[in-house]
């Protein structure tokens, strides 16, 4: 998608600081951060939302939480807790129509949602 700012960053359009790669998912500093660690795992494929994902996604799907988990670990957070979050539609609060899953630790978390 020419517009899509995470298309931009997968494509090397814009800079952006990652932590981790593969052949699935590239996953970065959230620029904007709510927590002392705040990662964004990102689909290499574009996906507007987690509404478009498809029967034959589910492999990616557990691909990203497993990821999620890995980086929890090597960033220190894993033993104290942290959130795995995604944004659905304008109401869902996402900001960006392509799917990523934020990664939120660091600091005990709140429980407001809005």
């Amino acid at each position: 998608m020419a517009d899509c700012i995470f298309c931009k960053i997968l494509n090397k359009e814009l800079p952006s600081e990652v932590v981790y790669e593969d052949d699935q998912v590239i996953v970065i500093k959230d620029i904007n951060p709510m927590a002392p660690i705040h990662l964004l795992v990102i689909t290499k494929r574009h996906i507007a939302s987690l509404n478009e994902v498809l029967p034959k996604d589910e492999g990616l799907m557990g691909h990203i939480l497993m990821v999620g988990q890995k980086l929890a670990r090597e960033f220190g957070i894993a033993e104290s807790g942290y959130r795995v979050v995604t944004n659905i539609g304008k109401d869902g609060g996402q900001a960006v129509p392509h799917l990523h899953f934020h990664i939120l630790g660091g600091a005990a978390l709140g429980t407001k949602l809005a």
